[in-house]
């Protein structure tokens, strides 16, 4: 302690609740040490990436609040020049708050306006801590609200995540799985319907089949995508814009569409985003539908590379590291599970997001850091999910060509070809005997009396029960 009783190595800042220590190499202050201390509630902190966000708007505020002659010149270009140091991540490590905190998320949105302030003091070359030249509420935060401002920078962090990096690596995905259903359209594998054996389909078809199954999650979250482009901005407190002239939420938009290339606009109705975020929530729900889709992919190639002799083995895919520690030389689908568990994450975020979603009371919702945990969170895992699934499974990925033929003959639902020609009843027959007797289709058929070996071979070609393959490889 020094003589004054102030911690070693500590200044003293002042809030409206009085004198509080922080660390003297920190750009943050009163507030934001006040919430370390009182929200010291687990390990997850304020995404990086809405921290940027967040430096962004208060960028775009300032320019908005000096356009308007609220701020000098000079005041607007330090917090410009401040604030373009959060948003291109030089002074992330002053962002050390968790997620749990207000509702309204204040505690971050304080975070920001403090560092801000203080690094644009030093900028002017005053003393930290001082709010003078610059102050975080009256300047930094001029025209604003928490209540406005966390809404606003989370639909501009996601909505640049997604147009930056989801959708960049969903087409990188969908083209290596087209690619691939390219390259196999004509090897033919068995089909399969309630994990039993069915009709013959190509490889190719079938790969074809994930690729459209992930474009209609890709299409929901572009759908989203457009909701995310209304903002609250200029809203303050309720929604009603008190203390924030006409004109500031437009302005405010007008640079952010100039910093993103992003068509955002202010709100129709303000205070419906600062009560309730359903936009957030057609965003979450389509991660959803994405995440299903990459579960149900991820499931069908690790039980299509099953084996490589007592499982399906009819596909091999890239051998990454061992797979266990007490049996050698086994190696496992692993990036069908990660993808799995990133799917699962996805899914349970999304309950998460609907409840939280839910927590509109009057004019304010008070989740908001918990939206802004949960969406960003989902993001990132499809995004980095996408990416090594594609760059380590698909890549590399190849079709057992004798073990795929092996099965295709051995299948008694080819016996689905003599319908037509026999009727279902005496088709059935034959396959029953046939797998009763551990014989083959052809001579379960010739047994019967049924059908001559000229009639069954002509009707029994595995190459013409594939039809469909045909027409969806001339559109690709």
């Amino acid at each position: 302690m020094t003589e004054e009783g102030t911690p070693i190595g500590c200044r003293v800042e002042k809030d409206t609740l009085g004198p509080v220590p922080v660390p003297a190499d920190r750009y943050y202050g009163a507030q934001t040490a006040r919430a370390l201390h009182f929200f010291d509630i687990g390990e997850e902190k304020v995404p990086a990436e809405f921290v940027r966000a967040l430096g962004l708007v208060k960028k775009a505020a300032a320019i908005a609040n000096y356009r308007l002659g609220l701020l000098s010149q000079q005041t607007m270009e330090w917090i410009v020049a401040a604030a373009e140091e959060v948003l291109k991540g030089k002074l992330d490590d002053h962002f050390p708050l968790h997620i749990w905190q207000s509702g309204s998320g204040t505690q971050t949105n304080m975070n920001c306006n403090e560092v801000i302030a203080n690094r644009a003091i030093e900028l002017a070359g005053g003393v930290l801590g001082s709010k003078t030249p610059v102050h975080p509420n009256d300047h930094v935060n001029l025209s604003q609200s928490s209540n406005d401002v966390i809404p606003t920078a989370l639909h501009v962090a996601l909505a640049c995540g997604l147009v930056e990096r989801l959708f960049p690596e969903l087409e990188a995905l969908v083209g290596t799985l087209e690619k691939l259903g390219s390259d196999f359209g004509g090897i033919i594998k068995i089909g399969r319907t309630h994990l039993m054996d069915a009709l013959p389909i190509s490889l190719g078809y079938e790969l074809l089949g994930y690729a459209a199954q992930l474009r209609v999650g890709w299409n929901a979250v572009r759908h989203g995508l457009e909701g995310l482009y209304s903002l609250p901005i200029g809203g303050t407190a309720v929604g009603t814009g008190f203390n924030a002239p006409p004109k500031f939420g437009q302005l405010v938009v007008e640079h952010l569409r100039e910093c993103t290339g992003l068509p955002f606009e202010v709100a129709t109705n303000r205070a419906s985003l600062i009560a309730g975020h359903e936009p957030l929530l057609v965003v979450s729900s389509a991660f959803r539908t994405l995440a299903a889709s990459l579960w149900k992919v991820a499931n069908d190639i690790r039980w299509m590379a099953s084996g490589p002799r007592c499982g399906l083995a009819e596909i091999t895919i890239p051998e990454n590291e061992p797979g266990s520690s007490m049996m050698p030389g086994k190696v496992n689908p692993t990036q069908c599970e990660a993808l799995i568990m990133v799917a699962l994450q996805v899914i349970g975020n999304d309950l998460t997001i609907g409840v939280a979603g839910a927590q509109g009371n009057f004019e304010l919702n008070t989740c908001k850091p918990l939206l802004i945990h949960c969406l960003l969170g989902s993001l990132r895992l499809l995004v980095d999910g996408c990416r090594s699934f594609r760059l380590h499974c698909l890549t590399g990925l190849a079709p057992n060509r004798e073990r795929l033929r092996q099965l295709v003959n051995q299948s008694l639902m080819l016996v689905t070809a003599l319908v037509p020609k026999l009727g279902y009843d005496r088709a059935a027959e034959i396959a029953l005997l046939a797998h009763r007797q551990g014989i083959s289709l052809r001579e379960a058929a010739l047994r019967t009396g049924y059908l001559t070996e000229t009639e069954f071979d002509a009707l029994v070609r595995p190459e013409r029960m594939v039809g469909p393959w045909e027409s969806e490889k001339e559109n690709l």
